[in-house]
């Protein structure tokens, strides 16, 4: 089950567009699937749902995320993927690196 990420430059937006969805529905997984083996994807995971709300909430302007994609970028060794995972986890890490990319654009 792979998952289109488009790596290329892209607007904030778009990003968004193209991989909330996604998100919503793999972060959860991932964090009951593989928390055990990884806790700092439960952080990453309330860190992601604070990114979503903000998103949602300021649905017609540019939300603040400097932090939370610092905290990320910190939290994930700027989205290495650890050896042994899922290619869902994998996923989730490639599109929190576009959005992060898209974000900083």
């Amino acid at each position: 089950m792979k998952v289109g990420i488009r790596m290329k430059n892209i607007k904030f937006e778009q990003a968004i567009k193209e991989n909330l969805a996604t998100l919503d529905q793999y972060v959860p997984v991932v964090a009951r699937v593989h928390g055990n083996e990884h806790p700092e994807f439960h952080e990453v995971h309330k860190l992601y749902k604070e990114l979503a709300k903000r998103v949602k909430d300021e649905a017609t302007n540019r939300p603040d995320l400097d932090q939370v994609f610092s905290k990320l970028r910190e939290l994930t060794d700027n989205y290495t993927i650890p050896e042994g995972v899922c290619e869902s986890y994998e996923a989730v890490y490639n599109m929190l690196k576009v959005l992060d990319r898209a974000y900083k654009g």
